[in-house]
């Protein structure tokens, strides 16, 4: 059973069993291919220089939308045009945070330094919003109806077994969040800065 996340001397420790791991590892991975642009007919070296991508256009599935959202607020130009110039690298900063939250999966004790921890939300944070999505989730009521359903053994259909793989990762991301949080409240501060932190208590 899988253990919260804790920070030590030697960053943050997890505990997950291999049928969690091999779960998640199978999550990372959809969301990955989710997020792999489609491959151009032609190389535009516009694309390699900058980044800007004039084939880009919002996506029709609502799940890969909540991953890469408007970036400009009621101006459907304008919101064009700022995904065109970053939605590329939009996903690949996330595909890359995908992959090395994987990677650590290796052993059913997780090990994490800041980067790798963070790396490690963000890529759960991906799986909890194409889930959520998946599931139907936008109120607050929503949620909560989803919540209720805490048990493996109760999955015993499609939209049960992801409310629970819901709650599963939402319970780990908060877990990683806090425990994150907590070690960066913990690291020295630099000279002088901790005199300022007391002055402002």
């Amino acid at each position: 059973m899988a253990k919260t996340f804790v920070p030590g001397s030697r960053g943050i420790t997890g505990f997950l069993e291999e049928e969690e791991r091999e779960l998640l590892r199978k999550l990372f991975s959809d969301v990955i291919t989710m997020l792999e642009p489609e491959a151009l007919d032609s190389e535009d070296p516009l694309v390699a220089l900058v980044g800007f991508d004039p084939h880009i256009a919002p996506p029709e599935d609502s799940a890969l939308r909540r991953l890469l959202p408007d970036g400009v607020k009621d101006d459907d130009e304008a919101a064009l045009e700022f995904r065109r110039f970053t939605e590329r690298s939009l996903r690949e900063s996330k595909i890359g945070a995908l992959r090395a939250a994987s990677l650590a999966l290796e052993s059913n004790e997780i090990q994490l330094d800041a980067a790798q921890a963070r790396n490690f939300a963000m890529a759960l944070n991906d799986v909890r919003l194409v889930v959520s999505d998946r599931l139907g989730i936008r109120t607050e009521s929503d949620a909560e109806a989803v919540h209720a359903m805490q048990e493996w053994s109760d999955a015993d259909d499609l939209e049960t077994y992801l409310a629970v793989v819901y709650n599963f990762v939402s319970w780990l991301q908060e877990s990683l969040v806090q425990a994150l949080a907590y070690s960066l409240d913990d690291e020295p501060s630099p000279a002088g800065e901790k005199g300022e932190r007391e002055d402002r208590a």
